[in-house]
């Protein structure tokens, strides 16, 4: 049986404002899914929801991973059951290597069932995998002597988090705007380092506003956001409209969520007035 991550009519709040008002999704592990909607549409809540961020709370719904309650997890049990996000502003930890963080990550990741104290992945063995996933993803191994995204320009962050995919290997990853603040040929090199590493080995939704990280990751599905729920799905001529036309036709073709989407920008607004 395929691997599903299924999104049920969720709605989602922050600081008591509704802003998910019942998404449906379901991802199958090895589909490209493309979410895109216009700014507060909902698109990163979902994916913070799915993560389990504090700030967002589930009002209604549920999230499942293979029939496994999925809102009942703690976000690092999340983590640990195969359920990746990358952050659209990723934070820094100075002090904190690259290489240290990346095998405490994947020893957690891939031993879920690891009690404090216990050993890491052998440093031999860790080294041997780092150093393929950086010549695949053509990174500099001065990369992982760092420390985490400390310093980094947008770029080097998108990288850093792409290289965590990689050796962290989940079974579904949310790309929040993985190509927000680069110039195109990084977003290209971003696609395609996707597309490396993703294939049939994992589930990928990618949020995004434009089409070109999708150039290398051809989406299955194409979702639009609208007012905090998707209103349409399709393939990937669909990203191809978005990106060329914008949200006018999909705006008059809901009304409701059109105007949920103007009702949640003044919500925004007032909030940033105060």
């Amino acid at each position: 049986m395929v691997e599903t991550l299924k999104i049920t009519d969720l709605h989602v709040a922050t600081e008591g404002k509704p802003i998910l008002r019942g998404v449906n999704l379901e991802i199958k592990r090895g589909e490209v899914h493309a979410l895109m909607g216009p700014n507060g549409s909902g698109k990163s809540t979902l994916g913070y929801a799915i993560m389990g961020h504090p700030s967002y709370e589930v009002t209604h719904g549920s999230i499942t991973l293979d029939g496994a309650d999925v809102l009942s997890m703690e976000p690092n049990e999340r983590a640990r059951a195969g359920i990746f996000l990358a952050f659209q502003r990723p934070m820094s930890i100075p002090g904190v290597k690259m290489a240290d963080f990346l095998r405490h990550a994947a020893t957690n990741v891939r031993r879920p069932n690891r009690k404090e104290g216990e050993e890491l992945i052998p440093m031999r063995e860790f080294r041997k995998e780092l150093n393929a996933k950086m010549d695949q993803l053509r990174m500099d191994k001065e990369f992982t002597r760092r420390y985490v995204n400390d310093g980094f320009s947008g770029g080097e962050m998108k990288r850093a988090e792409i290289l965590q995919l990689a050796m962290l290997r989940p079974k579904f990853a949310i790309l929040d705007e993985t190509d927000s603040g680069l110039d195109v040929d990084a977003v290209r090199l971003a696609s395609q380092s996707i597309a490396d590493i993703g294939g049939k080995a994992m589930g990928i939704l990618i949020i995004t506003h434009h089409e070109h990280l999708l150039e290398h990751n051809r989406p299955d599905f194409t979702h639009v956001m609208l007012g905090g729920r998707i209103v349409e799905t399709g393939g990937p001529e669909l990203a191809i409209e978005l990106h060329k036309q914008g949200y006018d036709r999909i705006r008059a073709a809901y009304p409701g969520a059109a105007a949920d989407e103007a009702a949640m920008k003044d919500q925004a607004e007032t909030v940033a007035s105060h």
